[in-house]
């Protein structure tokens, strides 16, 4: 039986989220080192296991990877979560590429002074709704699948779920905001008038898309408490990336 891939990364979201996530959709198992101390990570160094001096870090398939992207690509092609051709993975990697910018603002929030985090987080629920947000609904209305591309779940799915999470963690009512959305919200029997015409409407919104997706058994799997799924960060983990990175 093959060894499970070993992922090796602080103790909390950061960049291995997103390849927490891809794992468990693929319904990987996998084992997981925590680093903690400075000495750990400059062993890693000298033992030559991270190409560019960075985490995170994933052994595999007889390989020692590095570089978020770089991962998140091979596990989607690997576990067929990146499209049919080539036309379909540059459009998973386009939508993948925008919720990571909005993910890693929400990640590197943590370790601004509290006014700048504050004032950081705002701009990302901000950038949430006037953007990314409305950008996806429109993908998801022009495309009418349940998918993000072609009709099959892949890599872009889930990492929009993922983005959906942690932007609500922020503001729990961030999809309200959305017109197609409005409609299901506050005027109900609008939107079932308009499910009456179109059997593809619930498809087109964000919050559809959310559920539907949470459903996915896997994805329903790793949403569940004592799941690998991390925890937003706390003072503890900033505290020590801060020590082991000396930042």
């Amino acid at each position: 039986m093959a060894a499970k891939p070993k992922l090796c990364y602080f103790r909390g979201r950061g960049r291995m989220e997103s390849i927490r996530w891809l794992l468990a959709a693929a319904g990987v198992e996998f084992e997981e080192e925590f680093i903690e101390t400075r000495e750990q990570y400059e062993k890693l160094q000298k033992d030559g296991r991270l190409l560019f001096g960075q985490v995170p870090l994933v052994e595999m398939d007889g390989m020692v990877l590095t570089q978020t992207k770089a991962i998140l690509s091979y596990l989607a092609a690997k576990y067929d979560l990146y499209g049919k051709d080539l036309k379909e993975r540059v459009r998973v990697d386009m939508y993948a590429d925008g919720t990571l910018d909005l993910m890693m603002m929400i990640a590197l929030a943590a370790f601004k002074t509290p006014g700048e985090k504050e004032e950081n987080l705002a701009l990302v629920v901000k950038k949430a709704k006037t953007c990314y947000f409305p950008a996806f609904e429109k993908i998801l209305k022009d495309h009418g699948e349940d998918f993000l591309v072609g009709n099959k779940f892949s890599w872009a799915d889930v990492q929009l779920l993922e983005a959906i999470l942690m932007v609500e963690e922020l503001d729990a009512s961030v999809l309200s905001d959305f017109p197609l959305l409005k409609v299901v919200c506050e005027q109900p029997h609008k939107a079932q008038e308009a499910m009456n015409r179109d059997k593809d409407f619930s498809k087109i919104c964000l919050q559809a898309f959310k559920t539907r997706i949470s459903s996915i058994p896997t994805i329903k799997k790793f949403l569940q408490p004592g799941s690998q799924r991390k925890l937003p960060p706390d003072s503890h983990y900033v505290k020590t990336v801060r020590k082991v990175l000396q930042l």
